[in-house]
């Protein structure tokens, strides 16, 4: 599926196939700070699925495309785990539709309503009104990026 995000591109949304077990190698305490001796060898594993995935029925993939999450690292050509079965709660970010389109953004909750807010400062927040069109699809819990 692709849907046309507001203000920022496109989203491809895929659901998830988690009959079958991801299983990757693990190299567990890997240094960011000075190096560590390497194992000689790693045995242990990880399943992606079970690690990304908490409620596969209610849980997408999606190809972001655009650059109003950038400030929170969500770039475009990233993929995002979405979990539709999640409470939209104050500050997560959200997959919303918004009068006939979608947008990803933070969602903030104050005594003037409801906004979706862009992390990046070229995009301005957008007030949600009861005149919106609006529904809350998914609450982004992941972000998969290629460098």
């Amino acid at each position: 599926m692709i849907f046309s995000l507001a203000n920022s591109g496109t989203i491809e949304v895929f659901p998830v196939e988690v009959k079958t077990s991801l299983d990757l190698l693990l190299i567990p305490g890997l240094s960011a700070g000075f190096p560590s001796p390497a194992a000689d060898f790693i045995d242990l594993t990880i399943d992606l699925n079970k690690e990304l995935i908490k409620n596969p029925p209610s849980t997408f993939l999606a190809r972001i495309d655009g650059d109003s999450m950038q400030d929170v690292s969500i770039c475009n050509g990233d993929i995002v785990v979405i979990d539709k079965s999640l409470k939209p709660t104050e500050g997560k970010i959200v997959v919303a539709f918004l009068n006939g389109a979608f947008t990803v953004k933070r969602i903030r909750f104050e005594q003037t309503g409801c906004w979706l807010c862009a992390e990046n400062p070229k995009y301005p927040a957008i007030r949600v009104t009861d005149q919106s069109d609006f529904q809350i699809w998914g609450v982004v819990v992941h972000v998969i990026k290629s460098f």
